[in-house]
């Protein structure tokens, strides 16, 4: 065979048409289309106001001196990283939320033990657990505030009377917690709210472990604290990190108990606070919006690695 008759058949052979990539379905966008409403307001009443709050941060505004406002460029952030009380408030946001947070998993941890067995009276047992949980953060504040550490009338006071009459005693201690120990209170009214949370997270994790090798191990002779340690506990790591991260970005942003408890006052002012003291007594709002930007970030980097767990929650559940 030539060259020529080659080329000839070549030539002849019926040509395939090329390739076209797939148009894409409008299936995906009429799936789409309904959220879009829900997309638009989102970014109308979050993102819009955090990016008007990110421009005033770059200006010097106060409303005690209208005749002055500027353009300051990273001087309100520069004075904001400067600031002793905004630096004092991050350790006091720091240790609110450590302490909070540890406490919370601790008691959770114990309470979705117990709730994990079964026994009377389980369910009224579960519901009234979650109560403080379900209650408004004001009224909550106001509840330990008035009911429990008033010293006049507050229920500690009335029953550390009741205990020392019952020794004969007619002057029992009376402190005034609030003024005493106000960081403990705060922390200690906002562990009565947030500990059921945590016990709703542990409670799940330990319903959707293998039962299979924890009866394998007890059939072994593996005693209950073992059990716990080498079955149980690493199993709700990941839900132990998951309740810690959640918890951190709701105990850092907490505003009501600080305001109702102590207003501020004798070393528990926190971020939110602080942000609140700038704009709302200093009229400051340059000054306050960069304060707030950066308590954003730091709850965003709170964040960041509460949707990693959450998403390595989903494979682990997926595989």
């Amino acid at each position: 065979m030539t060259i020529t008759d080659s080329l000839t058949r070549r030539a002849r052979a019926p040509q395939t048409a090329p390739q076209t990539p797939p148009r894409r379905s409008r299936g995906a966008w009429a799936r789409r289309a309904p959220l879009l409403p829900a997309l638009i307001f989102m970014i109308v009443v979050t993102q819009l106001p955090f990016v008007g709050t990110v421009a005033i941060s770059f200006m010097r505004w106060n409303a005690l001196d209208p005749n002055g406002k500027a353009f300051a460029g990273l001087g309100n952030y520069q004075e904001a990283v400067t600031d002793p009380q905004l630096r004092s408030s991050l350790l006091t946001t720091v240790t609110l939320t450590v302490t909070v947070v540890l406490v919370g998993l601790v008691l959770g941890l114990g309470l979705a033990l117990l709730l994990d067995r079964r026994f009377r009276g389980r369910g009224l047992v579960r519901t009234m657990l979650i109560t403080p949980f379900l209650v408004v953060p004001v009224a909550s504040a106001l509840l330990w505030k008035h009911a429990l550490y008033n010293a006049t009338y507050g229920l500690i006071n009335g029953s550390l009377t009741w205990l020392w009459s019952l020794f004969g005693s007619d002057h029992p201690p009376q402190p005034d917690w609030m003024s005493s120990l106000p960081l403990i209170s705060v922390e200690t009214s906002l562990t009565w709210q947030w500990t059921p949370f945590m016990m709703l997270i542990l409670l799940a994790g330990l319903q959707s472990r293998p039962m299979d090798a924890v009866e394998a191990a007890r059939v072994d002779g593996a005693s209950t604290w073992q059990v716990f340690r080498y079955l149980t506990f690493p199993h709700l790591r990941r839900y132990l990190e998951l309740a810690a991260l959640l918890g951190t970005i709701y105990v850092v942003q907490n505003f009501d108990a600080v305001f109702t408890l102590t207003g501020g006052g004798l070393g528990t002012a926190n971020l939110p606070y602080t942000v609140y003291e700038t704009f709302y007594q200093a009229h400051d709002y340059g000054q306050a919006s960069a304060e707030g930007v950066i308590v954003v970030l730091c709850s965003l980097l709170v964040g960041s690695f509460a949707l990693r767990t959450v998403s390595s929650l989903l494979r682990e559940e997926t595989r």
